[in-house]
């Protein structure tokens, strides 16, 4: 399919239009559409390098997927905190200093399913012999079992819990001062052993990285029993009460640990029916969350180039398709921001940290009025594997062809959901896979190709 549009143009020996183009420079456009084709790619796992944890299982009614999420966190401990003198702290009976309660409380951002489904978590110490690692990539199948403490087998806390407390009165659910959020006692022992542990060498209380290493490495939060509720954790606060005397009285004190970014959070993810999924349905392409499904497509950089190998690609953009949900039960949602990347710097990406540079990576959003995700300009992205390609052949010493057999990625991209954060300005600073409950069905796959539209400029 074709379109073409000419324009003719000239200029004088005045200087006054230079950088303008003019009658006699004769620029012809036209606009060509190619097609794409595109399939559904299973991710076995993704970089978990998100600021949020993820509690729950849910089975999705629309294409019976299950999917379970457990992870763990590390607490961060201010610079060089303190507790009172030991002289001025209470103590039990047998004169050793002693907390009066300790509590893990996970603050929800959202959630998906019901709010009154219950959910069963165990909770596990990790281990100060064993830290998980700031300087390694951590994906969302590692088995972060491996990092609980083996003296501690058995769980510190259990608990039973819902989206919503209904333990509280409805008054306190609706309060402006209410953050959703799971409470979990632990034995009133493990926050004596803390405050102790003070009191033997200040200097484990005077960073992250001695308090987690000398004092609580974290917990493991497994999910052991319930279906129907996803929980998205934003923060998590471990919160220890003491008691102690001041001024002649005794007054209860809080010491507070968070699980925040300067520390690590690593989800764990575990998916069944993927790959039956989507051998099942190779009419169209997926989008699932978390660690799912991404979508492949092959681009026609060959066929765009070709006759064109002197001329301006001015805009190249292709437009993605949303089929409705079939089961509107479904609570899975619709993923919100899509990230453009070459299928071989897929994983390097996000391990890179990198940010969408508007040259081979690129970022779009869903547009809910027309059930679609658009790319309105790829054009430096094409002009770049189709330059890439020749000069990697050159350096090889293979032809063009020869060096094409061998890397048969060179013209794949991957669409891959993703949460974004942005500065004041609005430039995208961080870029993470979505770890949330996403799924959505694309037209392409077997059934469809996708139209690329691409205006050409050269000059007559």
């Amino acid at each position: 399919m074709f379109a073409c549009l000419s324009v003719v143009f000239s200029c004088d020996d005045s200087t006054d239009t230079i950088g303008i183009y003019t009658d006699s420079d004769n620029i012809n456009s036209s606009t060509t559409v190619f097609y794409g084709t595109t399939r559904s790619f299973v991710a076995d796992s993704v970089l978990c390098n998100s600021n949020n944890s993820y509690l729950g299982r849910m089975t999705d009614p629309e294409t019976g997927m299950l999917v379970k999420a457990e992870f763990l966190a590390q607490f961060n401990s201010l610079e060089n905190y303190g507790f009172p003198e030991a002289d001025l702290m209470n103590k039990s009976d047998d004169g050793s200093i002693e907390a009066d309660s300790i509590e893990v409380r996970l603050y929800l951002d959202s959630y998906l399913g019901e709010d009154n489904n219950p959910m069963k978590v165990e909770v596990y110490e990790l281990d100060t012999a064993n830290v998980i690692r700031e300087d390694t990539s951590y994906y969302s199948n590692s088995d972060l079992s491996c990092f609980i403490n083996p003296a501690r087998s058995e769980p510190l806390a259990k608990k039973v819990f819902t989206a919503t407390d209904f333990t509280l009165s409805e008054d306190s659910l609706e309060s402006d001062y209410y953050a959703a959020n799971i409470r979990i006692l632990l034995p009133k022992e493990y926050g004596s052993y803390i405050i102790n542990k003070y009191y033997e060498n200040a200097d484990f209380f005077k960073n992250s990285y001695n308090f987690i290493r000398h004092v609580c490495p974290g917990f493991y939060f497994k999910l052991t029993d319930g279906n129907g509720t996803m929980v998205k954790v934003k923060v998590g606060a471990l919160n220890v009460y003491f008691r102690y005397n001041y001024n002649g009285s005794l007054v209860t004190g809080l010491c507070r640990f968070a699980a925040t970014p300067e520390v690590i959070q690593s989800t764990y993810v575990e998916n069944k029916g993927l790959h039956e999924l989507v051998d099942e349905n190779p009419q169209c392409t997926f989008l699932k969350t978390p660690a799912g499904v991404f979508t492949e497509m092959t681009l026609p950089i060959e066929e765009i180039f070709l006759g064109h190998e002197n001329d301006s690609i001015n805009q190249t953009q292709f437009t993605l398709y949303r089929y409705n949900a079939t089961d509107l039960s479904s609570e899975f949602e619709v993923p919100d921001e899509l990230l453009l990347v070459r299928k071989e710097d897929m994983y390097r990406f996000f391990e890179d940290r990198e940010v969408p540079d508007g040259v081979v990576s690129y970022v779009t959003s869903f547009n809910s009025s027309y059930n679609t995700y658009t790319f309105s300009n790829i054009n430096s992205l094409v002009s770049y594997c189709y330059k890439d390609r020749i000069a990697k052949a050159a350096e090889s010493g293979l032809s063009v062809e020869e060096w094409t057999e061998e890397h048969e990625d060179w013209n794949r991209i991957m669409l891959i959901p993703i949460e974004t954060s942005e500065d004041n300005s609005d430039n995208i600073v961080s870029v993470s896979h979505d770890m949330g409950l996403c799924s959505t069905r694309l037209v392409g796959g077997e059934s469809s190709d996708i139209s690329i539209q691409v205006i050409y400029s050269a000059f007559d």
